[in-house]
């Protein structure tokens, strides 16, 4: 692959790129093929009709496969284990009960995506989602209805965070390819991230639940009758082992935060062994083990039941990791093929605004390979120059960095693997999954770089 050029012009590629989701669309929604062989079968098709060299196709492949698999298996894996032992102590159940008394009934999906957002400001988007995920759940069935209204305020609120806010990569790495302030960055990324949440997440949430109002059957963690919930956890039990991942990790973004600025030696021996205490898996992994001691071990659970427990819960995770992966193949495929970066070339140079260009350009990227984090990097790489030799304000850099995030959110589809894993963990086919979660990244986007707009002009 390092020796081979792509000869195909941005036309014929955009082509092969719009016939491949196409083909993976009918096939999944009118002939219900299963979505794993099918993204597998499509992204195949694909690298030939783009003429990646036939040795290299299967280990683009499985590099693609193994690269999105690499964290979200952890992630997930781990992450469903301790939701499962959150929810089978009855400890979501409790945490749910108090959520509504407090917050009460008609503001519980309020209250979910706020608190979404606090915990995602250090928290990645696929961790925070999966810890919230028994909290969710139980709401939801304890009030009875539609999941959407509950679960889509939650996910935007991460998504938002993880998209515009340090210490988050993509915007870290973005503000430092535009030179822009860091600390800037973060104020007005934490400026916008509640009305674009407002608008695009939980507005757009209560709609969406109202023409998909599907209720829970059963739950990622397969659930349990209440009656026999004995001995359940304290709240404040509960909130401590759901706070726990978020502190390991928010010392890890803490840490990368304070490198980027510059008050932080990243080669020190006590830097990397606190900041690999805080990589999402181990943090994870720490809050596992530590949940299975206070919610089994300490509550009275066997050995081999407490272990029947923890096993039970990655049996139905099983399709979604694969699907996911499978989804991360496809848009590997597509940014192999050299699609994204003809594309976002040919865009670079249409003469408009920087922060329109650069909006549109993460738009390109964001379409043709899937990731946010690498549209929104390609996007700020390709535009630092006309950023650089243009007499803009400190704000004005800002605002067009935020820009570039917006149009890296945009319309996530078939070819993300977040799209599969909210799509999957919601218990959504894939046209549903359309009309709710990729319109909602296109809303975000909208809404974002609008915001972005604002900040530019006024200063």
């Amino acid at each position: 692959m390092d020796d081979w050029t792509q000869t195909l012009t941005a036309g014929p590629l955009l082509g092969i790129a719009a016939a491949a989701i196409a083909l993976l669309l009918v096939l999944i929604i009118r002939f219900h093929l299963h979505a794993f062989p099918t993204l597998v079968l499509v992204s195949l098709l694909t690298a030939f009709a783009t003429g990646i060299p036939a040795g290299a196709i299967v280990d683009t492949m499985t590099d693609s496969f193994a690269g999105t698999l690499g964290s979200v298996a952890l992630l997930v894996g781990f992450g469903a284990m301790l939701g499962k032992l959150v929810e089978h102590s009855g400890g979501a159940q409790v945490l749910a009960e108090r959520m509504v008394s407090l917050f009460g009934e008609a503001r519980a999906p309020f209250a979910l995506g706020i608190a979404s957002l606090i915990m995602g400001f250090p928290i990645f988007f696929d961790a925070g989602l999966i810890v919230m995920l028994p909290i969710i759940f139980a709401v939801a069935k304890r009030l009875g209805g539609p999941v959407l209204l509950y679960a889509l305020p939650a996910a935007v609120a991460f998504s938002v965070m993880h998209v515009f806010v340090p210490p988050h990569p993509g915007p870290v790495t973005a503000t430092e390819l535009y030179g822009a302030n860091l600390g800037l960055v973060l104020l007005v990324g934490i400026l916008i991230a509640f009305p674009m949440w407002y608008l695009s997440g939980y507005l757009w949430g209560r709609f969406a639940a109202s023409r998909f109002d599907f209720k829970l059957e059963v739950s990622l963690f397969g659930g349990r009758d209440d009656d026999k919930i004995e001995n359940p956890p304290s709240v404040g039990t509960v909130i401590a082992l759901l706070l726990l991942p978020l502190a390991l990790i928010f010392l890890n973004t803490g840490l990368d935060f304070a490198r980027a600025a510059g008050v932080a030696d990243s080669e020190a021996t006590w830097f990397q062994f606190l900041s690999s205490l805080g990589e999402t898996p181990i943090a994870l992994l720490i809050s596992v083990l530590v949940a299975i001691y206070v919610l089994g071990s300490r509550r009275g659970e066997g050995g081999s039941a407490l272990e029947k427990i923890v096993d039970s819960s990655l049996g139905p995770i099983c399709s979604v990791i694969l699907i996911t992966g499978a989804g991360g193949m496809f848009g590997g495929v597509l940014q192999a093929s050299g699609i994204g970066d003809a594309l976002s070339d040919s865009m670079s140079d249409l003469g408009m605004p920087v922060i329109v260009a650069a909006y549109l350009v993460a738009v390109v990227m964001r379409l043709a390979q899937g990731s946010a984090t690498v549209a929104l990097v390609t996007a700020a790489g390709l535009m630092a120059p006309a950023v650089a030799s243009g007499d803009f304000s400190a704000m004005q850099v800002v605002a067009i960095t935020l820009a570039t995030a917006a149009g890296s959110v945009f319309a996530g589809h078939v070819n993300d693997s977040g799209f599969w894993l909210v799509g999957r963990l919601l218990g959504m086919d894939v046209k549903t999954t359309l009309m709710t979660w990729t319109v909602q990244q296109a809303l975000e986007s909208v809404v974002g770089f609008a915001l972005a707009c604002i900040v530019y002009l006024i200063f």
